[in-house]
């Protein structure tokens, strides 16, 4: 499975309620585990600075990506990225085949 970093920017208004930010994670996570059972949490982190939240996740493809990052924006998030993330062997090693 390839690896993805989520990077997910909360609205104003879900930041203002930040003391129900657990129940809100947890409803997040319970949805992609409902709608993507394929992918494997890696990480975690609450951010300070132009994002909110970073994820580490792994999952089979592109589109089950794309949907982890729509059901964010689903819960209000005003930006949810997903980005493929290669292992620095790995792209050590691309770069020696180029």
């Amino acid at each position: 499975m390839a690896t993805y970093i989520l990077m997910t920017k909360l609205s104003s208004e879900i930041t203002k309620r930040m003391k129900e930010r657990a129940k809100i994670g947890e409803e997040w996570r319970r949805l992609v585990k409902e709608k993507c059972p394929e992918v494997k949490f890696v990480s975690h982190y609450a951010l300070l600075g132009p994002y909110d939240f970073l994820d580490v996740y792994e999952a089979p493809n592109e589109e089950v990506a794309a949907k982890v990052s729509m059901i964010s924006l689903s819960l209000g998030a005003v930006k949810a990225e997903s980005w493929t993330a290669i292992p620095y062997h790995r792209f050590v090693e691309l770069v020696e085949e180029i």
